[in-house]
């Protein structure tokens, strides 16, 4: 049998991962983008509005409309936080968001300005649960702040049993057997001068270096996009060798013309349409239906 999460099943066997948004938001949106040409859905809460209602109607409707063609249940959804990781305090005073987006029953988690490696901790601790024993202690990360209650709807999502769902929903790689994609975004300044130490942290996964938002911490209004200015492509090799040193998934966008030079570069999670994904898929010989 797959693993529950998609995005973690691929990544084991060294195949790049590629994610789109949701067509819409709410069970409709949920039952269309089940059979997506995606292996995950990035569900954005950093800018849009923090509807929990929809968000769990969404995850429904992708169970209702699966599984995928893969076999699993149903595409990988993470969740983008309204919440930045700019202070330890930041992140404790906000962990109901981490607590309202795993109850839902989504496979991970990306935190936005990821400035400041103890809210990174904060980040980690508040989506484990506090029987899980694996790294802590390691980096100081301390034991898990998730409660009693969030597990009921989530394993009804996942087709597990609560005590089934406490025991699988810990981050990955962290836990080898864990089903939670947590990452990182390294997408400004203040978070480049302490990547290192943020991206060395247990229990998170993969990390982006945020083109638009570093652009614009270094002055410039818009450089999204290619070619960067020196300082910008510094910083997005500072970004993937600090996820080289620590095992994690380096996140980039590609366009068909270049996405086999991302995968060869060391690219595992890859933002970009269908296209690119299916010349990626064919380069690498994928055998995982999508």
């Amino acid at each position: 049998m797959p693993r529950i999460n998609k995005i973690i099943d691929l990544l084991e066997q060294d195949e790049p991962v590629y994610y789109t948004g949701p067509s819409s938001r709410g069970y409709e949106g949920g039952k269309q983008d089940a059979q997506t040409w995606a292996d995950f859905i990035n569900y954005d809460f950093e800018h849009g509005p923090f509807d929990m209602t929809a968000l769990r109607a969404y995850m429904q409707g992708l169970v209702d409309g699966g599984p995928t063609k893969s076999g699993h249940r149903t595409p990988g959804v993470v969740v983008t936080l309204p919440v930045t990781g700019t202070s330890e305090a930041v992140i404790r005073a906000n962990a109901w968001q981490i607590a309202h987006v795993l109850s839902a029953g989504v496979h991970g988690i990306l935190l936005c300005h990821a400035e400041d490696p103890a809210a990174v901790r904060a980040l980690v601790e508040g989506a484990r649960w506090p029987t899980a024993t694996i790294g802590v202690g390691e980096g100081g990360l301390g034991r898990g702040r998730q409660g009693n209650g969030a597990q009921g709807y989530a394993a009804r999502i996942w087709d597990v049993s609560p005590v089934d769902y406490i025991k699988k929903a810990d981050p990955w790689p962290l836990n080898p057997d864990g089903e939670l994609f947590l990452g990182l975004k390294i997408e400004n300044r203040h978070a480049l001068e302490r990547c290192e130490e943020s991206l060395a942290v247990p229990g998170i996964a993969f990390a982006e270096w945020g083109p638009g938002d570093m652009g614009l911490s270094f002055g410039h209004l818009d450089r999204h996009d290619p070619p960067y200015p020196p300082e910008m492509t510094q910083a997005r090799s500072r970004v993937m060798a600090g996820c080289k040193a620590n095992g994690l998934r380096f996140l980039n966008s590609a366009r068909p013309n270049s996405v086999v030079d991302m995968i060869k570069e060391g690219v595992r999670v890859v933002a970009g349409g269908q296209e690119a994904s299916e010349i990626g898929r064919k380069h690498t010989s994928r055998k995982v239906p999508w």
